[in-house]
């Protein structure tokens, strides 16, 4: 039980990575707060996690981060363990791409992560630990994929200057970065058919050296190992989880 009455908070933790990696933590005896954009998904979601909280909020909206923060000061009164995992997907070639969705994703992926990690900053102290989700696509030059990969690569770079920030707190700060993972997100593509997002996940599988899509739970155990005591002696690192598709191109 390496969470036992540790308080983890799981900002998109109502499906796929973030549903997995909360039910994760409760598993291992964490008091666990989730967030998500649908309340449908968060009831479902807490329906799996017995003592849960979860709370409706939209990661790009700051004062909804505030909220939740203010809300599990009240009941728990710290946070141990934060995992932002929040994000959106989309591609588009750069002549089709607008400044409606450039500003929808960066909205998410960046500014919203970095400003609900300043939010949780003031209920986290010593032995504290945060991961954020990045992406192999900020590191990997997929056509189509330079909004997305802006936006991670741009959180990538900022993360590692907040470890730098934090180490001196005793608060580590790493990023998990997923290759493609079998998630609700990959079918969410705005913009794609069913047939352009099944054929999109056969040209990944092929291009993936273990010849498979990964799991949430694979997404899940590694959030974990980085959140523990295990991981005492690391931080700004970046962990791809990705079946090698980065590390063996």
């Amino acid at each position: 039980m390496r969470f036992k009455d540790k308080v983890a908070l799981v900002m998109g933790g109502n499906s796929g990575m973030g549903l997995a990696t909360a039910r994760a933590f409760a598993a291992e005896g964490a008091k666990v707060h989730i967030t998500g954009r649908n309340q449908q998904t968060i009831d479902e979601a807490l329906a799996q996690i017995p003592g849960a909280a979860g709370y409706s909020a939209d990661i790009s909206d700051i004062e909804s981060s505030e909220r939740v923060v203010s809300a599990i000061e009240e009941k728990d009164g710290r946070i141990d363990v934060l995992y932002i995992n929040a994000g959106v997907g989309g591609f588009a070639p750069l002549r089709d791409i607008t400044p409606e969705s450039w500003d929808h994703t960066h909205s998410i992926n960046l500014k919203g992560c970095v400003f609900a990690l300043q939010k949780a900053l003031r209920l986290m102290g010593k032995g504290g630990s945060i991961i954020v989700t990045g992406s192999i696509g900020a590191h990997a030059a997929l056509p189509g994929n330079g909004v997305y990969a802006a936006a991670k690569g741009g959180l990538y770079a900022a993360m590692k200057v907040f470890a730098g920030e934090l180490v001196a707190e005793g608060i580590r700060l790493n990023m998990v970065s997923p290759g493609p993972i079998d998630t609700p997100l990959l079918y969410r593509n705005p913009g794609m058919t069913e047939d352009a997002i099944a054929d999109l996940k056969k040209r990944m599988i092929e291009n993936i050296p273990m010849h498979r899509m990964g799991e949430a739970d694979e997404v899940a155990k590694a959030v974990l190992f980085l959140a523990s005591d295990d991981a005492s002696f690391i931080t700004a690192a970046n962990l791809f989880v990705d079946g090698g598709m980065l590390e063996l191109r």
